[in-house]
């Protein structure tokens, strides 16, 4: 998805208003009407009985957007009411009519018109609340009754999950940064496009996870525009046309026949995740190499997949002999997975290298696959066959001889460099995952939360990806997707049991419904 300057934004609206029809009252009514969506189906994955939604507006068009949403959700039987941060005698325009709107709808509609008053306010236990303060057309440090408002949220932050529309209040939308108190929240519903600062590293701990609210600016009038940023936002609506309806006649070698290598005796969890994963993600056949000793283990939990014992080292990883039935296995392999559980032996160095050198089916080198190419990055520009990798900023740094700080400081630059380097696509994880392809946009994704920095987390996506690829999507729109898909599962449970319990089983259990919030079946 696009990425659009604040300047674009206003010109969009106004091209949308001048040259199609589209009244600026219509758009800000499509864009409650937007928010209050983002607000029930967070309601609902929250499991809240009878959701209480107060809903915290400024005096312009970013409040006309909270109480065109506070009319919605009024409607759809939620009980909500909404506070602004000054005087209804203030509001105008648009946001006067769905002020207009909304009381008659029945929401009730406090003034709090001084920062004396927000003080003084008492949280009254809201389950979600809905910061409408202040917009993209904000400039500088909140003040007045905006900067008690944006104290007000934050302080009820930790009882309650915080929608913002469109920017969180006090942060700048095209640079992403903060000159005093900004609000502080668990999802960002912007509206009509992603603007930049909502992307940059500087603004994740205020941005949350990143929604888009599509007003119905006409598509044609996005193409024509100029991109100003390198980056491309992975959003929902272009992930769910990723992956083809299943065919009512189609039989298990349709969706891909994946082959994962890796695990070591005391080392069996990452490669059994990431073989569940591939399961749960779609591969019509999943085959698991693994050291003979602990066949028994992974299979007991991975009932649907093969899983296979090879030769082993003295230390109870894959030996260099096992190769020689790796490579049998690759022929009717569609993707490949090594990595997981794999150890840095040093025949786990040249198993990784043969892999590189042979395989025809698109690969991802995940964890210790990296590792065993400590410096040595070379080796990924020789590969025959499409190749994703998939660093912690830890195995990135080791892998290109940096340091973490130094990868860090310059993720897009490090994520950019190491696709042309190597020829392929690289997915470098973290908050504001990255992937990248040569001659193609930057991605940026930005669901997922802190709960999923947690053991095994990532031998999930890795499974995942494989399971993709398996599927004959492309490596990017593999990549895409796959870290979509990954993060917004993590999100699921955060919000329906909690970050902090989030396990990378929980993960995988959860891959079936994100799926099906996409509508692919």
């Amino acid at each position: 998805m696009k990425v659009v300057s604040v300047a674009q934004m206003r010109e969009l609206d106004r091209r949308a208003a001048e040259e199609f029809n589209i009244p600026s009252e219509e758009l800000m009514d499509r864009a409650g009407d937007g928010v209050a969506e983002i607000v029930e189906q967070l309601a609902d994955l929250g499991g809240f009985r009878r959701p209480f939604v107060l809903l915290v507006a400024g005096r312009g068009n970013n409040g006309g957007d909270a109480l065109a949403a506070a009319y919605y959700l009024k409607s759809d039987g939620f009980d909500c009411e909404v506070w602004i941060a000054g005087t209804k005698s203030e509001v105008k325009g648009d946001a006067l009519k769905q002020l207009s709107r909304a009381r008659q709808a029945g929401v009730p509609i406090h003034d709090l018109p001084t920062k004396e008053d927000w003080d003084a306010a008492e949280p009254i236990g809201a389950d979600i609340i809905v910061d409408g303060v202040l917009g993209i057309g904000a400039s500088g440090p909140a003040r007045g009754p905006a900067i008690g408002a944006i104290q007000f949220i934050n302080a009820c932050s930790p009882e309650s999950l915080v929608v913002s529309i469109d920017v969180p209040s006090g942060l700048d939308a095209d640079t992403g940064r903060t000159e005093g108190e900004a609000v502080v929240a668990d999802i960002t519903a912007t509206i009509g496009l992603p603007k930049p600062g909502l992307l940059d590293p500087a603004a994740l701990e205020h941005v949350g996870v990143l929604d888009v609210v599509d007003i119905g600016i006409p598509p044609q009038v996005v193409a024509e525009l100029p991109a100003e940023s390198e980056l491309e936002f992975v959003h929902r609506n272009d992930m769910a046309a990723l992956l083809p309806r299943r065919r009512r006649g189609a039989h298990k070698g349709d969706f891909g026949r994946v082959l994962l290598i890796g695990g070591a005796r005391g080392y069996s969890g990452a490669i059994t995740l990431a073989a569940q994963a591939a399961v749960r993600g779609g591969a019509g056949l999943v085959k698991v190499a693994v050291p003979q000793s602990i066949v028994t283990i992974v299979a007991n939990q991975v009932p649907e997949a093969m899983v296979l014992g090879l030769d082993e080292t003295e230390v109870g990883s894959l030996s260099v002999a096992a190769w020689k039935e790796i490579e049998h296995l690759l022929e009717e392999a569609d993707a490949v997975l090594i990595g997981p559980g794999l150890t840095v032996h040093k025949d786990s160095f040249v198993l990784v290298r043969n892999l590189v050198r042979t395989s025809v089916a698109p690969f991802v080198l995940d964890a210790d696959a990296l590792n065993a190419l400590q410096g040595q990055p070379h080796f990924l520009a020789k590969s025959r066959a499409p190749i994703v990798i998939t660093p912690h900023p830890g195995e990135m740094a080791r892998l290109f001889g940096q340091t973490v700080e130094q990868v860090q400081r310059d993720r897009r630059g490090v994520t950019i460099a190491a696709a042309k380097y190597t020829n392929g696509t690289v997915v470098l994880k973290g908050a504001g995952t990255l992937i990248a392809q040569k001659d193609l946009p930057l991605a940026v994704n930005l669901t997922g939360n802190p709960g999923m920095a947690t053991g095994g987390a990532g031998d999930v996506l890795a499974g995942l990806l494989t399971a993709l690829l398996g599927q004959h999507v492309k490596p990017y729109d593999a990549a895409r997707l796959a870290v979509f898909l990954h993060g917004r599962s993590g999100d699921h449970i955060a919000w329906r049991k909690s970050q902090a319990g989030l396990t990378a089983s929980d993960l995988v259990e959860e891959i079936p419904f994100v799926f099906r919030d996409l509508a692919i079946r």
